[in-house]
C-alpha cells in the first residue's frame, strides 16, 4: 500500500541547477552542506567544520552562519513528509561559541504540523555532544509549481 503524503508531493520536482547558498553542488561560493537522513530517529544530520572563511568572533563562527546552519537542517525535515516550506520565523539560541576547523554535526527534527505550517527544530553540536546552538523553525508549506514554476525541470 502506498505511503500517505500529507501536503504537496515533491519527489518529483528538480531544479536546473541548486544554488543555495547552504546546500548548493552549483554555487562556488556557497556552503556545500551535505545531508543524510535517519530515518531511525526521523532526523536529518550534516557534519561539518567551519573554516577562517565564517569567522565571526576571533577563533568562532559568525552568527548568521550559525542560523544559517541550523535553517537548512530544520528545512531539510520537512522532505520528511515531502513538502517545499519556506521558512517564516526562527529563533536561534547561541549557548557556546561555535568553534572553527573543528568537526561539528548539526541535527533537525520534526516538532509539529499544523495545516501548511510545519515547526521543526535544529541544533548545532560538538563531537563532545554539547549543544552549541539551538533553533526553532516555523516553516509554510508552498506549491512548488506556482512558486518557482519557471526554474523546475520539465
Amino acid at each position: 500500500m502506498p505511503r500517505k503524503v500529507h501536503g504537496h508531493d515533491t519527489r518529483y520536482v528538480r531544479l536546473q541547477k541548486n544554488y543555495c547558498f547552504a546546500c548548493g553542488l552549483n554555487n562556488p561560493d556557497g556552503m556545500r552542506l551535505k545531508f543524510t537522513v535517519d530515518e531511525e530517529r526521523q532526523t536529518f544530520v550534516c557534519r561539518f567544520r567551519l573554516s577562517k572563511r565564517y569567522t565571526g568572533p576571533p577563533g568562532h563562527s559568525h552568527g548568521g552562519i550559525i542560523a544559517t546552519i541550523l535553517d537548512e537542517a530544520m528545512g531539510k525535515v520537512n522532505k520528511l513528509r515531502h513538502v517545499v516550506a519556506l521558512t517564516r520565523e526562527i529563533t536561534v539560541d547561541y549557548l557556546k561559541p561555535v568553534p572553527l576547523n573543528q568537526p561539528l554535526r548539526v541535527e533537525g527534527r520534526e516538532v509539529s504540523v499544523h495545516g501548511r505550517q510545519h515547526i521543526n527544530m535544529a541544533e548545532i553540536l560538538n563531537e563532545k555532544g554539547e549543544v552549541l546552538a539551538r533553533s526553532r523553525g516555523i516553516f509554510i508549506a508552498i506549491d512548488p509549481g506556482k512558486m518557482f514554476g519557471r526554474f523546475i525541470e520539465r
